[in-house]
C-alpha cells in the first residue's frame, strides 16, 4: 500500500491538492449519476472507491467499467452511522487515503401529503433524513477528520437538487433534505477552509438515468424536456463533469458555492 501520509509543512507554504492520482470515495455509485461520477474521476487518472448499499451487482458493473487501476468496491448501509464508518474505513484502507468525497447517495420516494397515510409519511421522512442528510453529514465528518489529521488538503462535493429551491410537491422530504444538504455544505465550507478543504454542492435539474427512463419515454417525457428552453434534459456525464471540476485544485475559490445545473429550467438570483 502506498504511504499517503502528508508530513508537517513549513508555515506559509501551502500543500496543493493533486490534479490526478487522488483517492476518491463516491457514495451511491452503483448506477445513474454515481456511476457517471465514478467514471469521470477514473478517466481523470484518479482511483475510485465505488460505494453501494444494496445493489452490489450493479456496483460491480460500475467498477468493471472504470478506466485505469486501483479502484475498489465498498459496501455499507449509510443510514446506519456504523455502516458509514465501515465504508470510509474500507475506502481509506484500500486507497491509502481519501482526497475527495462525493456525497451522491440519496433516497427519492413519492409521498404527496394528500395521498400518503400518516404512518407511511413518517417512515418516508425518516428514510430521507437518514440517507440524504445524516449520511452526508456523517461521511463528511469521517472523511474531513482524516484529511485534517493528515494535514492534507481535500474536496467534498455534495449532490443537491433544483428541488431544494423550486419545491417538490410530490417529494417534499427530498426537496427539504436537499435544501439541508446545501446549507450543510456552506457551513462546512467555512469551517474546513482553514484546513485546505473545499466544500461545494451541485443542484441538478432533471437528468436522464436508468431510474427515470420510463418517465422520459412515457406520456410525461415531452413536458419534462420542455422544462428547459433547450428542450431536453441533461445527461449524467454533464453533471459529473461539473463535480469533477469542483473537486479540482482550480476550484478552491468555488468553495461554498451551490452550482445550478438545470439548463435554465429554474432561475434564481
Amino acid at each position: 500500500m502506498t504511504d499517503r501520509t502528508v508530513r508537517p509543512r513549513p508555515e506559509g507554504i501551502p500543500v496543493r491538492l493533486p490534479d490526478t492520482g487522488r483517492g476518491v470515495l463516491v457514495s451511491g455509485a452503483s448506477r445513474g449519476l454515481g456511476r457517471a461520477v465514478a467514471r469521470a474521476f477514473a478517466a481523470n487518472g484518479d482511483r475510485v472507491a465505488v460505494h453501494h448499499g444494496t445493489r452490489a451487482d450493479e456496483a460491480r458493473a460500475t467498477l468493471a467499467s472504470l478506466d485505469g487501476t486501483g479502484h475498489v468496491l465498498v459496501g455499507g448501509d449509510l443510514a446506519d452511522p456504523a455502516g458509514a464508518a465501515e465504508a470510509v474505513d474500507a475506502a481509506a484502507g484500500a486507497l491509502g487515503a481519501i482526497d475527495v468525497l462525493v456525497n451522491n447517495a440519496a433516497v427519492n420516494l413519492p409521498h404527496p401529503l394528500a395521498d400518503t397515510p400518516y404512518e407511511e409519511w413518517v417512515e418516508i421522512w425518516r428514510r430521507h433524513v437518514a440517507v440524504n442528510l445524516l449520511a452526508t453529514a456523517n461521511l463528511s465528518h469521517l472523511v474531513a477528520r482524516r484529511m485534517i489529521d493528515r494535514g492534507a488538503p481535500g474536496r467534498i462535493v455534495n449532490i443537491g437538487s433544483r428541488g431544494a429551491f423550486r419545491g417538490e410537491p410530490d417529494h417534499p422530504a427530498y426537496g427539504a433534505t436537499k435544501a439541508a444538504v446545501h446549507a450543510l455544505g456552506q457551513s462546512l465550507a467555512v469551517s474546513l477552509a482553514p484546513h485546505g478543504i473545499g466544500v461545494a454542492s451541485v443542484a441538478p435539474g432533471f437528468f436522464a438515468t436508468e431510474r427515470v427512463a420510463p418517465r422520459l419515454e412515457g406520456a410525461e417525457g415531452e413536458a419534462i424536456r420542455a422544462q428547459s428552453p433547450f428542450g431536453r434534459v441533461a445527461g449524467p456525464d454533464e453533471i459529473a463533469a461539473a463535480v469533477l471540476w469542483l473537486a479540482s485544485p482550480a476550484a478552491e475559490w468555488a468553495s461554498g458555492t451551490i452550482l445550478d445545473l438545470n439548463g435554465a429550467s429554474y432561475l434564481r438570483s
